[in-house]
């Protein structure tokens, strides 16, 4: 058996991470921990202030400066990286068979596509508290996950 973890770093994903690792254990299976960059959202949350004209406010996307698009872009991968590496490390020092996969799009576009195209057993992802802010019962992530993935999705609180 093999499972994919989505991991960004928050205490959500690392919760996903643990329960993931104690079924692992148990079932004898191996873990893939994946990450998702949406290059959309990196630009979206970084200030491309120098492609504006200097008031201050942030520009549309198509009129960004490409050197402050592609350093969001950078930056994400960096943060998605660690990620990554952090998780794997977990899973590895817990004893069970693990590998890592940087993925762009999405999470909810990126994550089905990943679990079909290397035949996983299902998904766990975290739930994340800005849900329970809204009083949603599950995050947009995980929601879309729920309705998108071809494997069941456990999503860890």
């Amino acid at each position: 058996m093999r499972f994919l973890v989505a991991v960004d770093g928050s205490e959500s994903s690392d919760a996903a991470v643990a329960h993931a690792v104690e079924l692992a254990r148990g079932l004898g299976a191996s873990l893939t921990v994946v990450h998702s960059v949406d290059p959309g959202a990196a630009v979206e949350t970084s200030m491309v202030e120098e492609a504006g004209d200097g008031d201050g406010e942030a520009v549309a996307y198509a009129e960004a400066d490409d050197r402050a698009v592609r350093a969001a872009i950078d930056e994400a991968e960096r943060r998605g990286r660690r990620a990554l590496t952090e998780a794997r490390d977990r899973v590895a020092a817990a004893g069970v068979d693990v590998g890592s996969e940087l993925l762009f799009g999405t999470p909810v576009d990126a994550l089905p596509r990943y679990a079909a195209q290397v035949d996983v057993d299902g998904i766990f992802v975290g739930h994340r508290s800005a849900a329970e802010r809204d009083g949603e019962v599950v995050g947009s992530v995980a929601r879309g996950l729920v309705e998108r993935s071809p494997v069941p999705v456990t999503v860890v609180r």
